[in-house]
């Protein structure tokens, strides 16, 4: 027998995908970037730079996800993108000065979305910890 709606793994994932995005695209706006971008610059924030191909891995985003993104983000003056003068199939995403500062500005998210949660933050670690082995766990099987 086929479990039902609420008892698939699958939707429960995705229903509290659906809600954390929602809650970020509200914090996020304010900001003048989306959560897709969110997520990039905080990849940027992390390292100061890093390869295309470097944020797609991390990012698990292929290249045609991730080329507009990264186009939007530069036109907002937030990046910038330049080839590698040893290798110029290797492209090199930077922050600006903008980029740069947007981090202080976004400092509140991740604490407003904790809140959003309801959850104790060792609960929040511990509940992050397991949804990223099952994501390797699924990546792993394809």
């Amino acid at each position: 027998m086929v479990p039902t709606l609420e008892e698939q793994i699958c939707f429960a994932l995705y229903s509290a995908s659906r809600a954390l995005t929602a809650r970020y695209r509200e914090l996020l706006e304010p900001l003048g970037i989306t959560y897709p971008q969110y997520l990039t610059m905080l990849v940027l924030w992390e390292t100061g730079f890093a390869t295309v191909s470097t944020l797609g891995e991390r990012l698990h985003l292929d290249s045609g996800t991730l080329s507009p993104l990264l186009r939007r983000l530069e036109q907002a003056g937030l990046i910038t993108r330049s080839r590698q003068s040893d290798d110029e199939r290797v492209v090199r995403v930077s922050l600006t000065p903008a980029g740069t500062d947007l981090r202080a500005r976004a400092a509140s998210v991740p604490e407003a979305i904790c809140a959003s949660t309801g959850l104790a933050l060792d609960d929040l670690v511990a509940l992050r910890d397991q949804v990223e082995l099952v994501g390797a766990s699924v990546r792993s099987s394809l």
